[in-house]
């Protein structure tokens, strides 16, 4: 497929200084799998816990009492009726919560096992866990509250005659810092926001597909908009592989390649048309050729020889910090927020489940309970050490904006990306007031 460049000069943009500066915490190198999960919840407790309880003392230390209510440090030493606060990861022990074991037994059925529907649900049991044990939390507050398994957070109230801990408050880490922002704010410039492209074998580059990356390089509809979009960013799916059939290794179709690597060879060809116009980040994504595990690693360059003969094309890992001419842009493929919204119990938007995990200063808090994740020991990647400006999440139903607001001034612009293959849409961000804009190719 051939794009024409627009006629229009395009705008430039500084991408950054070095590619890997903002993504080394999410690459893991040769993955090995012989190491257990607890090691990452004790590093994201450690490291969370001094931030939690900094926001604790600053709401519950001064409440016009004689005394301040007063941390006890492990949550098996709570005892009696006194008012205190405890810190802990929250664990959300649910009847309709799915078992390890059992997804792994059903990535062997031969039909598609029913999509899993909301986790918080009657006769739940919601613990707080730290290294003396876990206590479990009940009252209108833990109730109501936004709340996912993997939350470090602190809770206010006291023992019940049961030993449960009655809560009567909350809080968590709230968002980090944030740096100052340095950008161009002479011209507008735009940065175009896909994802969910689904290209399959039976068709790689579908009429809408190609209509956009004529868009993308201003062959049609407005050009001097068009001259104004200074990069691509792809959030994911971009390829819909279909997995063989299981248990039938006999079976010819099991072992043949062929449609799966003239799918890459397409893409890549059409990747390759968009970066010779502009800079192109690519993330991977569910349905594309890579571990399903979180952070899904850069997909390979062997996949995408067309696309790496052009310096703008990168690769990145998901989830992905990346700088865009002086914006920080945190990016994933959805996964995690689509895994949230089984968490939600007050019919929740994903774009205020996006604003929730930067006020738990962390990307991903339900792997590896509900979200598949690499077993990290030394560090947890997904703790969100600093506070992006923009928050950019793929893959989904609808188009929706927001902003997440921290204490100390930090602002995030929030974007649910929609999946293109579904709704023909991308969005376009504007680099210098962040405000947003939804294209449907198909109107064009």
């Amino acid at each position: 497929m051939d794009v024409d460049g627009a006629s229009i000069p395009r705008a430039q943009v500084a991408l950054g200084g070095d590619p890997d500066k903002h993504q080394s915490e999410f690459l893991t190198g040769r993955r090995r799998y012989m190491q257990q999960f607890n090691e990452l919840y004790y590093q994201r407790l450690q490291t969370l816990k001094p931030f939690v309880q900094h926001h604790a003392q600053n709401k519950w230390g001064h409440q016009g009492r004689k005394q301040p209510i007063q941390l006890t440090p492990k949550v098996l030493n709570v005892e009696g009726p006194e008012p205190t606060y405890i810190i802990g990861s929250v664990f959300i022990d649910s009847p309709a919560k799915p078992s390890t074991l059992e997804q792994v037994e059903k990535t062997h059925w031969i039909s598609e096992p029913e999509a899993p529907g909301k986790y918080r649900v009657d006769g739940e049991a919601v613990y707080l866990e730290d290294e003396s044990g876990r206590i479990r939390l009940v009252g209108k507050a833990i109730d109501d509250a936004t709340l996912a398994s993997g939350v470090v957070a602190a809770v206010m109230g006291s023992e019940t005659a049961d030993g449960s801990f009655e809560v009567v408050d909350m809080c968590f880490a709230g968002m980090p810092a944030q740096p100052a922002r340095a950008f161009d704010d002479s011209q507008d410039k735009f940065v175009a926001l896909v994802s969910g492209l689904g290209a399959t074998a039976e068709q790689p580059v579908t009429l809408e597909m190609q209509l956009l990356a004529e868009f993308l390089a201003g062959s049609v509809g407005d050009q001097r908009r068009g001259a104004q979009i200074v990069q691509t960013v792809v959030l994911g799916s971009t390829m819909r592989l279909t997995a063989p059939p299981l248990g039938h290794t006999e079976d010819a179709r099991a072992n043949d390649r062929a449609p799966a690597q003239q799918l890459v060879r397409a893409v890549d060809a059409y990747l390759a048309d968009i970066a010779a116009t502009m800079p192109l980040t690519l993330l991977p994504g569910s349905g594309d050729p890579a571990d399903v595990s979180l952070p899904q690693q850069p997909l390979p360059p062997s996949l995408f020889a067309q696309c790496h003969a052009f310096s703008g094309f990168r690769t990145r890992t998901n989830p992905a910090y990346f700088e865009i001419d002086g914006t920080l842009v945190l990016g994933t493929s959805g996964q995690n927020v689509d895994d949230l919204w089984h968490y939600a119990r007050r019919g929740e938007t994903p774009c205020q489940l996006a604003a929730q995990t930067l006020q738990w200063r962390h990307v991903a808090p339900t792997a590896p309970d509900t979200l598949w994740c690499y077993p990290f020991t030394e560090h947890d990647p997904f703790v969100v050490r600093t506070a992006p400006h923009v928050y950019a999440v793929g893959n989904q139903r609808a188009f929706d904006v927001g902003a997440a607001e921290g204490t100390d001034g930090q602002l995030t612009r929030l974007i649910m990306v929609p999946a293109f293959a579904q709704t023909q849409s991308i969005v376009l961000l504007n680099l210098r007031s962040l405000e947003c804009s939804l294209v449907r190719i198909d109107a064009l």
